[in-house]
C-alpha cells in the first residue's frame, strides 16, 4: 500500500472537517485545514507535479523548513509514486548539489531566499534539476529559470487524484545520513518501512483516543525521527502542528499547547537544568518544598509505572506538589503535554525521573535513520530509566562481535541508494543490520547504549571510556552548551567545552566579573574556577579514570556552517578533534 493513502484516505472518511495540520501565519497567527481540505490541497500539488513531468519513481527534492508546504509536498511526491529526498534547510549550496546529483532530483520545493538562490545555481550548471517551487511569495525568483511559487504552480490543479499503487518493498523516499563520519548517503526507506513500523508502535503504546492528540513538530522534518513521528501521528488521525523556527520553540509551546511532541535529549536537558537552578536559587524554605515535591512526585511515578495502586494519602501529596511546583513548569510547556518521544543520543536517568515525577512520560528510543528511526522504547508502564526500552513488535536485535547491536524487522533498509558496497558492508551474512553501536540487555530485556563503537576511546593506560555517557552527564547543567571529550591514547580524559554563553553572561553580571569579550572571558581565572566546580560537581559518581581532568573553554559555539556539527546538532568528533588538535595537546 501507498504510504500516502494510507495517511489520508482513511482519515478524510472517518472525520472530513476535522483539523488536520496547523501552521503559522506571520501576522495572523496559528491556522489549521481540515483533512478535507489538506488533501484537496495535496492531491492539487500531486497534479501539479505530475503535469511538470514527474513520474512513478523520478525523485523530488524538498529544501525548506518545516511548514505545512513540507508536508503537503512530502504526501503529493508519495501519492503520484515518487520518491521524496528531504535536504536540511540549513545545508550549503554544494551538500544541497551533491544530494540533488546523487538522487537525480527532477524538481525541488524551497522555503527561503537561501534555499532558492542555492537552488537556482545548481539548476543552472544543468544539473538533473528542472522546476523550483518556492513556497513563499516573500522570496525573490527569476521566472525565467523555471522558478514557480508554489500556489502559481497548482492554481490551475484538479483537486480529484487517483493515489498511485504501491507496493510495501517500493521505495518511498530518500534520507540522506547527515554524515558525521564522511559522505552522505541515501538510506532508502520503503512505503512498507513507515507502515508496518507505524502499526508496531500501536501496537506497542495502545494509545487511547489517538485522534484528539495534538503534536508540535519542532525538530527538522527531514531528519527520519521528526517525519516519522509526525507522519505516525498523522496516519493516526491526530493533528499536527509545525513549528518553522525552532528557536521559537517557547512561546510555540503556550500557544499550541501540544499533547504529544518528539524531542532531543539537549530540550529535556535545558528543561531539567532550568527547573533545578530555579530551586537552587529559592530561599531555603523554596528549595525544601522543591525536593519534597519530587519525592513525592517520584513516588506517586513508579507506582504509577508498576500499575499499582497509588494510596489516598500519597494522591492528596501528590496534588498539593502539582500545585505548588510541577504546574508552573507544566504551564511553560504548555500545560497538556504527556507523551514525549526521546531520541538521537542518550539522556540521562535523572532527566526521566524528573518528568515522570510531573506525570510526563518521555518515551526513550533508540534508532537509526536505516531503521526507520524506532528500534526500541519506553513502554508506557513497566520501564526502566537509564535504558531504552524494549523492541517493538516486528523488531529483533542481538549483540554481535564487539558488543555491536544488529537488527532485523519492519523498518530496516532496503540499502544505500546506488552504493552496493556500502549497502553490503552494514549487513551481515545472515541478514542482520549492523548500527555501528555499542550495547547489551539488562535481566528484563531492555536495551542499554554504550557507544557508538567508532567513538569509544581507549586511554594510554588501556581504560575504555564511552564519550556520549560522560558528555551527556556534563551537558546535564545550563553552564554547558556542548562539549567534546578528548582520550584516545592519552593517559586522562580532557574536554573541550562550550559554555552557555547566555547563563554565564549572567553569572558574570551576579559576580561583578565585567564583560569584555568571549575570548578574554573564557580565560579569567575566576571563570574557569567557576566550571571546575561545576564539571567535578556533576561527575563525582564516576570512576577515576573517566573523570574529565583538564578542559578548555571555548570562546564560540561549534556550527553547522563551519562544518562542526550535522544539521542534527551532533558533534563530528573527528572534525572538531583535527581542528582544534593544538589547543588539546597544551592540556598534555
Amino acid at each position: 500500500m501507498n504510504l500516502a493513502e494510507a495517511i489520508i484516505i482513511k482519515n478524510v472518511e472517518k472525520h472530513p472537517v476535522k483539523s488536520a495540520i496547523g501552521f503559522k501565519k506571520k501576522d495572523d497567527g496559528w491556522k489549521e485545514l481540515s483533512w478535507k481540505k489538506f488533501s484537496e490541497i495535496i492531491f492539487k500539488t500531486a497534479n501539479a507535479l505530475k503535469n511538470a513531468g514527474v513520474e512513478e519513481n523520478d525523485k523530488v527534492a524538498i529544501y525548506a523548513d518545516n511548514s505545512g508546504e513540507w508536508m503537503i509536498f512530502d504526501l503529493a511526491i508519495m501519492s503520484i509514486g515518487a520518491i521524496t529526498v528531504p535536504i536540511y534547510s540549513t545545508n550549503n549550496a554544494e551538500q544541497a548539489e551533491y544530494i540533488i546529483n546523487d538522487s537525480q532530483s527532477k524538481i525541488i520545493l524551497v522555503g527561503n531566499q537561501m534555499q532558492y538562490d542555492a537552488s537556482l545555481e545548481i539548476l543552472q550548471k544543468g544539473s538533473s534539476l528542472q522546476n523550483i517551487i518556492i513556497s513563499k511569495k516573500a522570496v525573490w525568483i527569476k521566472k525565467e529559470f523555471n522558478s514557480f511559487y508554489l500556489e502559481d504552480f497548482i492554481a490551475k490543479s484538479s483537486p480529484k487524484f487517483e493515489i498511485c499503487k504501491k507496493e510495501y518493498d517500493d521505495v518511498a523516499t530518500l534520507i540522506y545520513t547527515s554524515g558525521t563520519t564522511g559522505t552522505p548517503k541515501g538510506v532508502m526507506l520503503t512505503h512498507g518501512n513507515f507502515i508496518k513500523a507505524f502499526d508496531a508502535h500501536f501496537e506497542y503504546f495502545k494509545f487511547k483516543n489517538f485522534e484528539e492528540e495534538l503534536s508540535l513538530a519542532f525538530l527538522p522534518l527531514t531528519h527520519v525521527f521528526e517525519r516519522s513521528w509526525s507522519l505516525l501521528c498523522l496516519y493516526g488521525g491526530a493533528r499536527v502542528y509545525f513549528l518553522e523556527n525552532p528557536k521559537d520553540i517557547s512561546s510555540a509551546l503556550e500557544e499550541v499547547k501540544p499533547t504529544m511532541m518528539c524531542a532531543v535529549p539537549r530540550f529535556f536537558q535545558k528543561v531539567y537544568a532550568g527547573v533545578l537552578d530555579k530551586a537552587e536559587e529559592g530561599s531555603s524554605l523554596k528549595k525544601k518544598i522543591f525536593d519534597w515535591a519530587l519525592k513525592v512526585g517520584s513516588e506517586a511515578g513508579e507506582l504509577r509505572s508498576l500499575e499499582k495502586q497509588i494510596p489516598f494519602g500519597l494522591k492528596i501529596k501528590k496534588s498539593v506538589a502539582e500545585a505548588l511546583v510541577f504546574s508552573k513548569v507544566k504551564e511553560k510547556m504548555g500545560g497538556r503535554l504527556w507523551f514525549l518521544p526521546c531520541g538521537g543520543a542518550s539522556v540521562s536517568p535523572e532527566v526521566t525521573k524528573l518528568f515522570e515525577a510531573m506525570g510526563i512520560h518521555i518515551t526513550v528510543g533508540y534508532g537509526l535513520t536505516e531503521t526507520t528511526a524506532t528500534l526500541t522504547a519506553f513502554p508506557l508502564k513497566h520501564f526502566e530509566h537509564g535504558t531504552c526500552g524494549r523492541p517493538l513488535p516486528g523488531v529483533e536485535i542481538r549483540i554481535g562481535e564487539n558488543d555491536e547491536i544488529q537488527a532485523r524487522g519492519n523498518g530496516i533498509t532496503k540499502g544505500y541508494y546506488n552504493k552496493p558496497e556500502d549497502t553490503k558492508a552494514v549487513f551481515t551474512e545472515d541478514g542482520w543490520f549492523k548500527t555501528g553501536d555499542a550495547g547489551k540487555f539488562d535481566e528484563k530485556g531492555n536495551l542499554i547504549i554504550t557507544d557508538r563503537i567508532k567513538d569509544l576511546m581507549k586511554t594510554s593506560n588501556g581504560k575504555y571510556i564511552a564519550p556520549q555517557q560522560i558528555e551527556n552527564l556534563l551537558t546535564n547543567n545550563n553552564f554547558i552548551q556542548q562539549i567534546v571529550l578528548i582520550a584516545e591514547g592519552k593517559q586522562f580524559v580532557s574536554a573541550l567545552i562550550v559554555p552557555n554563553f547566555e547563563f554565564l553572561k549572567d553569572h558574570l553580571a551576579k559576580n561583578n566579573i565585567p564583560f569584555t569579550n568571549w575570548e578574554e572571558i573564557v580565560q579569567k581565572k575566576e571563570v574557569i574556577d567557576f566550571y571546575k566546580e561545576k564539571v567535578n560537581e556533576f561527575q563525582v559518581h564516576l570512576s577515576d579514570f573517566e573523570k574529565v581532568k583538564k578542559f578548555t573553554l571555548m570562546p564560540a559555539e561549534f556550527e553547522i556552517n563551519t562544518g562542526e556539527i550535522t544539521p542534527t546538532l551532533k558533534i563530528k568528533r573527528n572534525v572538531v578533534l583535527k581542528k582544534y588538535a593544538d589547543i588539546i595537546e597544551k592540556m598534555y
